[in-house]
């Protein structure tokens, strides 16, 4: 299966948004996900993350919980905030630094789930509003992440999901200015839901 972040030419940026929004640059060391309901299986997986010469992402690493499968590999169990490329339930090689610590290494396998992320604009991003944009995603057969410290949501997209439906309902919010909205992790299957002449 085939999946691809958006290009640097092709991406739904939200990397002024975000400074703009966070009224800051660069201040968080790192990115701490809400965790999922854990057990004695979870792990943290840690993502470098490079900055670019506008600061994005405001973070250096990303710290994500996963599942040990035992055999130095994990399962993703949160849906990305910063890190590419990647999506929830994808299956990582992980490598351990002398610290103990766990990096993402290559993908072993790929979900098929694709990451989308929002900027909620509405109500500045409160707890509502991000309550609100899980709700409306729902319906869509999709989960969804809420972090107000950054005013984002992340949408863990399953393939049998209504692809047509979930990106015709981003891009309507995005022209309602509800919130901005870009591609994380996408599939062929999404990519075809592109509009002709699309960003």
């Amino acid at each position: 299966m085939s999946r691809t972040c958006a290009d640097e030419s092709g991406e739904r940026s939200l990397r002024s948004l975000v400074r703009r929004l966070l009224g800051r640059r660069g201040e968080e060391p790192g990115c701490e996900c809400p965790a999922p309901e854990l057990d004695e299986n979870h792990v943290k997986v840690h993502f470098r993350l490079e900055t670019d010469e506008d600061g994005w992402p405001p973070v250096g690493v990303e710290s994500l919980w996963a599942l040990d499968l035992g055999d130095g590999t994990v399962r993703l169990d949160n849906t990305p905030w910063f890190a590419r490329g990647v999506a929830s339930d994808d299956v990582l090689r992980v490598e351990r630094d002398e610290e103990g610590l766990r990096w993402a290494g290559e993908t072993v396998r790929a979900s098929g789930n694709c990451t989308i992320r929002l900027i909620v604009l509405k109500d500045g991003g409160s707890v509502d509003a991000l309550h609100e944009v899980s709700e409306d995603f729902r319906r869509f057969g999709v989960t969804c992440e809420g972090f107000e410290r950054f005013r984002m949501a992340a949408l863990d997209v399953p393939p049998e999901a209504d692809l047509p439906g979930i990106r015709t309902a981003l891009d309507a919010g995005q022209a309602e200015g509800r919130w901005d909205w870009e591609e994380g992790c996408v599939t062929d299957a999404w990519r075809a839901t592109d509009p002709p002449g699309g960003l």
